[in-house]
């Protein structure tokens, strides 16, 4: 009997569905608690011109932890639990090739602004992953952040993070 259920499971398996389901219930869980407490420092109640602003937000936030309590608990005591591997190194590397570089992007992007921040990751992503020709790395990613810049600043006049080369241009 101890045999049958070791063959059932693979032996190198380091995520599997039922983790991963338990772990994604727990990070949203923390999500809905930081919507309730945000909802609740603004104020959850009604007025007497109708809801506050977190009244809405709290309660969301209240139905999200409900639902991830709901996805922990099946996913413990379920009948059916699935011991399967989640996913493989391979497909697990390809997701951390996008991951990391989106990570990084969001965290230069307060340094250096976006639009540099944008053109760095969008001609790092067209050489590294499609192998593009320098040439039309650097005018596809200086182009679309010249356009985004116009787009939001000029046309929009929405100021989004500028870093040291926008204030050098005056911006």
């Amino acid at each position: 009997m101890e045999q049958h259920q070791t063959q059932k499971r693979p032996r190198s398996v380091w995520l599997t569905h039922q983790a991963a389901e338990m772990i994604v219930a727990v990070v949203i869980f923390l999500v809905g608690v930081v919507m309730m407490m945000d909802g609740h420092r603004i104020g959850m109640g009604w007025a007497s011109d109708g809801p506050q602003a977190g009244y809405f937000p709290f309660r969301t936030g209240a139905i999200i932890c409900i639902a991830c309590v709901i996805v922990f608990l099946r996913a413990i005591f379920s009948k059916r639990r699935n011991h399967e591997l989640f996913v493989s190194w391979g497909s697990f590397k390809q997701v951390l090739c996008v991951l990391i570089p989106a990570f990084l992007y969001v965290l230069v992007t307060q340094f250096i602004g976006i639009y540099v921040a944008s053109a760095l990751f969008i001609g790092g992503f067209m050489r590294a992953m499609a192998r593009f020709s320098w040439p039309k790395v650097i005018l596809v990613s200086l182009g679309i952040s010249v356009m985004l810049f116009y787009m939001f600043e000029i046309q929009f006049m929405v100021p989004l993070p500028k870093g040291p080369l926008e204030s050098l241009l005056g911006y």
